[in-house]
């Protein structure tokens, strides 16, 4: 039998990805918490934390064991819950980037707000680089961010940057200098899209600017340049270029707190969220030539 104290603790674990801050938000001594890890190895017959020296890493095995264990600690949470007669409550500030709020909250939210009615959400969209100091701050409780795609476990799915224009052949491509609309110079497809402009010497110029997805579909559409979205953001009238233009890394999407010991409401939040965000799919959109 799998022990339901000791799942918890190494979820707590393989969140913040250290023995040392997990022992702080568990009230259990270092020593104590490794020797818990140690009895769940034993229980599941394999080892699931490699020590590193950035802290603890999850090895296949314990990455096939997180999201059982998440399921398991909310299913019984909701169990609880049931039994007892109390409804989930509260105030939950929730920040996101605009496209996954477009790509993925509707899907995400209908379920959890259906099912905890008396909890209510509050949505600050913005990209990652606004949503850190917000957390910092304590002024949203949880935020979806993206990290540049990478091994790790805190990351809950990966996305394509994609370029973008109003039709496949589009004439801005024959320019001698490819016209670009991008978001703010510190985020991560600006970053892309010059990185890779510049890995293959292809002249470019940044020609339009916002911070806005919306305002980056509108230039699009105009035709006065190409974007870089993400795949789920790119509605269905515009189009994915593949052909001619240097392929884009792949970012993670992940999911950061303001507090080490969330609410009640942002914890069952967030364990739905991942349950749920691995396993959406994709949205249509147009495909280039």
């Amino acid at each position: 039998m799998l022990d339901l104290a000791l799942l918890k603790n190494f979820v707590v674990v393989a969140r913040t990805g250290s023995i040392s801050l997990a022992s702080t938000q568990v009230g259990r001594t270092q020593s104590a918490l490794s020797m818990q890890m140690q009895r769940l190895e034993e229980q599941v017959g394999q080892p699931l934390l490699q020590r590193t020296g950035a802290g603890m890493r999850l090895t296949s095995a314990g990455e096939r064991l997180l999201p059982h264990a998440e399921q398991l600690i909310a299913r019984h949470d909701e169990i609880l819950a049931d039994m007892g007669g109390i409804a989930l409550k509260g105030t939950v500030s929730l920040g996101c980037p605009e496209d996954y709020s477009i790509a993925f909250l509707p899907e995400l939210l209908k379920n959890f707000c259906a099912a905890n009615p008396q909890v209510e959400l509050r949505l600050t969209c913005a990209p990652t680089i606004g949503l850190r100091p917000l957390l910092q701050r304590r002024q949203i409780d949880m935020a979806l961010v993206s990290l540049p795609d990478a091994e790790d476990a805190t990351v809950i799915r990966r996305e394509r940057f994609v370029w973008v224009a109003d039709r496949p052949n589009t004439p801005v491509l024959s320019n001698e200098i490819l016209p670009l609309a991008l978001s703010a110079p510190t985020t991560l497809d600006y970053r892309a899209a010059c990185d890779a402009m510049e890995a293959v010497n292809r002249r470019y110029r940044v020609a339009f600017a916002s911070d806005s997805l919306a305002g980056l579909i509108a230039i699009t559409r105009a035709g006065h340049a190409i974007s870089v979205l993400t795949s789920t953001a790119v509605p269905p009238d515009l189009h994915i270029i593949e052909n001619g233009l240097p392929k884009l890394p792949t970012i993670g999407i992940a999911l950061e707190f303001s507090e080490n010991r969330p609410s009640s409401a942002a914890t069952m939040l967030g364990d739905h969220i991942r349950r749920h965000l691995p396993s959406l799919k994709e949205p249509a959109v147009a495909r280039g030539l």
